[in-house]
């Protein structure tokens, strides 16, 4: 007889969890969620996987959550590997993208998933996002522990591949979207998973290894009309090693400003990744289609396609981490290495060439 599923739930805090405090706003309250689990009978239901909770002191609202908090994560997740089928990270909402982006370069190889959730209502409110899908992400994690491996984020009915959302708004249970992947799975009276989209785990793998975050000093900047270079060249000053550089349209920046264009180009002969990621929800940042963004090519900015910032934000981390020199780094932002980017063309020798360069830095 098959044994129940047992999943770990690392509750680091977030609306989830939170109550209203004497002031009138909320705050994390310690093992208030925990209680809360257990006196709601949904939970307690023969369909729900075993579970266990391992409460983070202190509780964070999600706006401090930092890489050391994402290291605590992941080694939390390491250490419990052997003993769990899935593990869910209980979080807020606003950097939950953040974190899941992390995690999915930081924990390698995934041959179990890691699914994050949260809430924008509290589970102490009558009504409330907090319970579906906290519930539903149990129920997936223990009807799936074997067949999701890779890192996910559930929210308000949708699956998604964490590294590929990002949080589009802040008053609706639909807090999160995946501008330029589908959802791997929806919820409604059925539960749908798209397999097509699930990563292959490729058998079963050795616990993680987890890469430390946030060594390296990266950033991001936000392109606007009028921009000061000034502004742009002191986010470029050392010690910097990578920017996230958000761009309009599809990688379009000014190309008649010459002094934001050198600005540029300083920096990049200095040995900083700059890497053009798009401003709109959707599409891709491809400098190779308008002069602009040749532009940007030429001052030697690379196109991050269609990743978010989230993501390319944890993926210069991660690849700086490895110790590559910078050009390594720039051609590693352009190819697909935990499934965040979709580049113009993703052939096999092209893959096997990035493991193969990749295989000697882990």
């Amino acid at each position: 007889m098959n044994r129940s599923p047992r999943i770990f739930i690392a509750y680091t805090g977030g609306t989830i969890g939170m109550r209203r405090t004497a002031s009138g706003g909320y705050a994390p309250a310690s093992e208030y969620l925990q209680r809360r689990m257990q006196q709601l009978p949904l939970f307690q239901e023969d369909a729900v996987p075993d579970y266990d909770v391992y409460e983070f002191d202190p509780l964070l609202d999600s706006s401090n959550m930092t890489p050391s908090h994402w290291l605590e994560i992941a080694e939390v997740i390491q250490a419990n590997w052997d003993d769990y089928d899935g593990f869910l990270v209980v979080h807020g909402t606003d950097t939950m993208s953040f974190t899941a982006s992390a995690l999915s370069f930081m924990l390698d190889p995934l041959d179990k998933p890691v699914v994050l959730t949260g809430s924008q209502i509290p589970l102490s409110e009558t009504r409330n996002d907090a319970q579906g899908n906290l519930l539903t992400s149990l129920l997936l994690l223990g009807a799936y522990s074997d067949r999701l491996p890779g890192v996910y984020l559930f929210f308000d009915d949708h699956l998604y591949r964490g590294n590929r959302t990002t949080k589009v708004n802040a008053d609706a249970f639909a807090a999160f979207d995946s501008p330029n992947f589908p959802p791997v799975g929806r919820v409604g009276i059925n539960v749908e998973i798209d397999w097509g989209l699930v990563p292959d785990a490729g058998g079963p793998a050795p616990v993680p290894s987890v890469v430390e975050l946030g060594t390296a000093s990266v950033t991001a900047f936000r392109i606007f009309p009028g921009l000061d270079p000034d502004s742009l060249r002191n986010l470029l000053s050392p010690p910097v090693q990578g920017v996230v550089l958000e761009c309009f349209g599809s990688g379009n920046a000014p190309d008649q400003n010459e002094a934001f264009l050198k600005t540029l180009r300083d920096a990049t002969e200095r040995g900083v990744v700059i890497v053009a990621v798009t401003q709109p929800l959707r599409g891709t940042a491809d400098l190779n289609l308008y002069a602009t963004g040749r532009a940007l090519q030429d001052a030697g900015v690379v196109s991050g396609f269609d990743i978010t910032t989230e993501a390319a934000l944890a993926k210069l981390y991660y690849l700086f981490e490895q110790g590559l020199p910078e050009d390594e780094v720039r051609d590693l932002m352009q190819e697909n290495l935990r499934g965040e980017l979709t580049p113009p063309e993703e052939t096999p020798a092209a893959l096997g060439k990035t493991r193969r360069r990749l295989a000697g830095y882990r």
